[in-house]
């Protein structure tokens, strides 16, 4: 099959997105595909050669490793020599309608969003993951946690908030800590805070500004964070994260060696069947297909608190998915191959 691997993007998660594309763009070479792995958001601004060629371009590991710090936006809009408000580079379109298939690598609010996918549902070009609606009401963390409210899944209590530099000492006096402050619509962790006191909780409040003040400040649930994979209708083995130091926040999701991951979860049986059981409620719920990540803690009485779900999860040499499949017995390639059968399957 042809296939365009569609990464980075404009995003605060492109480099994790175009490390996850870059995993994926050789896993499936190596199957024999013909693949074409591109940046979103730069396109082939650099290639000059005829688009259809673009598939005969060798892969590299230049976008393999992810820094420590999330990209800045305006130094990766400066970079593009186009000056077009697209978000789709140059020549990404025509690259991508050639294809059998994209296979989106993309992360956040460029690509997990819904946007994408419709996009491509009206040019007719098929792609990999959920469809637009789902995307779009996963990638919402209020709106999701609104629709499973009335189900049989436990969600810490929360408030969403629109807010300016002027309302942030009201917020703070009104909010109870311990909270987990989190960007709306924002993903791997970024702009995430856990505030233990006041103080923390003003001080994550002004850093949500960079994110447009559109936040969900959440109760905090003590426990073991654990996630649980879905793939085609059934979860996955579910995986217990432990920080080395802090929180699962994006330095330690993403750089080797900064949080212990243990899969399957030690977990008793019965906690597993819960974990797994909420997964599934959210993911139907949802109208979700192919492949997707659930978020929980699971406290100290075995019940999984659920925070979010993930219609793209990371597919790096560190994500999660990948590590539960394996669990499972489904190797990185067979799992890119899977995802590729249950998208076409999907939308037909």
């Amino acid at each position: 099959m042809k296939i365009v691997v569609l990464a980075g993007g404009l995003s605060p998660e492109r480099n994790v997105s175009l490390s996850s594309g870059t995993m994926i763009a050789q896993a499936l070479e190596r199957l024999g595909h013909q693949v074409a792995l591109v940046d979103m958001y730069f396109g082939l601004e650099d290639y000059d050669g005829p688009v259809e060629a673009y598939f005969d371009v060798p892969l590299s590991d230049k976008w393999k490793r992810i820094d420590r710090q999330a990209p800045d936006m305006e130094a990766v809009k400066a970079a593009r020599k186009w000056k077009s408000p697209s978000q789709f580079g140059q020549g990404v379109i025509a690259l991508c309608q050639l294809a059998d298939i994209v296979f989106l690598a993309l992360h956040g609010t460029c690509g997990e969003d819904g946007r994408v996918q419709a996009a491509f549902d009206l040019l007719g070009i098929p792609y990999t993951g959920a469809g637009y609606l789902g995307s779009g009401i996963a990638m919402d963390k209020d709106f999701t946690k609104r629709l499973i409210a009335d189900l049989d899944v436990a969600t810490p209590a929360w408030s969403r908030v629109d807010y300016t530099e002027k309302d942030v000492d009201h917020l703070t006096s009104v909010t109870p800590v311990p909270c987990v402050v989190k960007p709306v619509d924002s993903g791997s962790s970024i702009g995430v805070s856990i505030a233990r006191s006041k103080k923390e909780l003003h001080a994550a409040l002004l850093d949500g500004l960079r994110f447009g003040g559109r936040c969900v400040l959440e109760q905090y649930v003590a426990g073991r964070e654990i996630q649980c994979a879905l793939l085609g209708d059934r979860a996955l083995p579910s995986i217990e994260i432990i920080p080395k130091e802090g929180f699962y926040d994006y330095a330690n999701k993403y750089q080797p060696g900064a949080a212990e991951e243990i899969c399957p979860s030690p977990i008793p049986p019965e906690w597993e069947e819960k974990v797994e059981a909420a997964a599934l409620t959210v993911y139907r719920a949802l109208g979700l297909s192919v492949y997707a990540r659930a978020d929980f803690i699971v406290d100290e009485a075995g019940t999984p608190w659920f925070l979010e779900i993930n219609t793209l999860p990371g597919m790096t040499p560190t994500s999660l998915v990948p590590q539960e499949a394996a669990a499972a017995g489904i190797g990185y390639e067979t799992l890119c191959q899977t995802i590729i059968e249950e998208s076409l399957r999907s939308r037909t």
